[in-house]
């Protein structure tokens, strides 16, 4: 799904996330994909998503927030939270970004083995053919 026509009114900044989440219905959990989280709302992705104008309890590990279904397209549902979450409360539901991992660039090692005695009669009568073949040929 495309965000960046969306991002323009934004109250708060949206940390984009993938991540296992829990919507609870009148009681009834639904397994979700947390997409983004901000302090007032988050983006989750699913299979069988609330309704529109639904209130729903939103669940990510210790985090349970009473909240309210106020967009739905497709697999898609907007999410906005009853209460704001603080800075600390979003941090600790969206993990640290891994290190890079920065390429290295450098010939592979040759394996260095005694050659057998076939292999070394090989290379001899490899360095002794003429690249020209026999005259008359």
């Amino acid at each position: 799904m495309d965000e960046s026509s969306m991002s323009h009114n934004r109250r708060s900044r949206r940390a984009p996330v993938l991540l296992a989440a829990t919507v609870e219905v009148a009681g009834v959990p639904q397994r979700v994909n947390l997409r983004n989280l901000s302090s007032d709302g988050a983006l989750i992705e699913g299979d069988h998503l609330p309704i529109e104008g639904s209130t729903a309890f939103f669940q990510r590990n210790d985090l349970r927030l009473k909240s309210q279904v106020i967009w739905v397209q497709g697999r898609f549902a907007g999410l906005a939270f009853a209460r704001n979450l603080e800075p600390e409360e979003v941090l600790r539901n969206v993990p640290k970004p891994r290190p890079r991992m920065q390429p290295e660039f450098r010939r592979p090692g040759l394996a260095c083995r005694p050659l057998t005695n076939d292999e070394k009669r090989m290379v001899e009568r490899w360095m002794t053919m003429s690249p020209m073949g026999s005259p008359g040929d």
